[in-house]
């Protein structure tokens, strides 16, 4: 048996082939008897758009092109489900691709994005400088999203405000009474930008000469590792900001293998309020980065590219909140 084509449901309805296609791109322009006999005639055929075809009538895929900084990072979760639900409510589906593994192969996949003439790029996370996703930006809309960087022409940057954040989680330790604080640093525009924040509210307080940074990643090893080194310092500090929840995971790790208990001993601010952060045996204090509004936003603003490529470029940033659970508390347990 062939599968049924639109000729089939043509005949089946009473209709003509270019009738039948108004249908089913959603046309107001049908009446609405034609429409329900198509429908019911496309029912009982159990007929199926052949999604090739259509992208050539119409010079579209409907896809958008996701490239992560790295698909084992668990902040891309809510990220993505808010990417996802905007797309799939505007008839577009992702296609996702690991920048991680991208780098280990040594392909460029933003270059194989452009080759299956995806409809818009979204670069997730911050990626390393690519002459091909500059290259891709001149070509398809693109989006920025969950990072401040690359700056292109015509690409719009949509990202929680890292400053905003980092102030929230380093007041907070203030507030419990905490001076000694230490700041697990990240990399790239976002990481300078924690940073730079959590610096200014130390100085803000009189407590500049009590705050210490240390190199991390965005990995639970980094975490793990910078906070021994923090440590093993001779005025080691009563609190530490991690970079994110990951890091965080990892000096967890770090205080309890040395006997400190948390928060008594150390206390412990996460960054971007992932999954791992609400696990009851880990239950950190984070920063909730709005991932998910991000994610939806990053979607609206591809969806405003799409629709006029020509527009100057913006940079979206939405609000994070701070999600107090039980890795803080103040110096001492007291």
């Amino acid at each position: 048996m062939r599968p049924p084509t639109i000729r089939d449901v043509a005949e089946r309805a009473g209709v003509s082939k270019s009738l039948v296609s108004l249908v089913l791109r959603g046309s107001d322009q049908v009446r609405p008897e034609k429409r329900e006999a198509v429908l019911t005639a496309v029912d009982e055929l159990g007929y199926r758009p052949n999604a090739a075809a259509r992208s050539l009538s119409e010079r579209r895929t409907r896809t958008v092109g996701v490239l992560l900084h790295d698909m084992r990072n668990p902040w891309f979760v809510e990220l993505l489900d808010g990417l996802n639900s905007q797309l799939h409510d505007n008839g577009l589906r992702m296609l996702l691709a690991d920048g991680h593994l991208n780098r280990r192969l040594g392909e460029d996949l933003t270059r194989t994005f452009t080759e299956l003439r995806v409809d818009g790029l979204i670069a997730v996370g911050t990626l390393p400088p690519s002459e091909a996703l500059r290259t891709a930006a001149g070509l398809i809309p693109t989006v920025v999203a969950g990072a401040r960087e690359p700056t292109l022409p015509q690409v719009d940057v949509v990202a929680g405000d890292d400053q905003h954040g980092a102030r929230l989680a380093t007041e907070h330790l203030i507030g419990l009474g905490h001076r000694r604080i230490a700041h697990i640093a990240g990399d790239g525009v976002v990481g300078a930008l924690r940073r730079r924040s959590f610096e200014t509210v130390m100085r803000e307080h009189g407590l500049g000469d009590l705050a210490t940074v240390e190199r991390g990643d965005l990995t639970e090893e980094g975490g793990y590792r910078a906070t021994v080194r923090l440590l093993n310092l001779p005025q080691r500090p009563t609190a530490v900001v991690a970079f994110n929840d990951m890091a965080c995971v990892g000096a967890l790790s770090a205080a309890e293998e040395l006997g400190l208990r948390v928060p008594r001993d150390l206390s412990l601010v996460g960054y971007d309020n992932t999954y791992v952060s609400r696990l009851r045996h880990l239950w950190l204090t984070t920063v909730d980065n709005a991932s998910h509004d991000v994610g939806r936003s990053a979607a609206q603003c591809l969806l405003d590219r799409i629709a006029d490529p020509a527009r100057p470029a913006k940079v979206v940033l939405t609000t994070p909140t701070l999600e107090v659970r039980g890795t803080t508390g103040p110096p001492g347990g007291h």
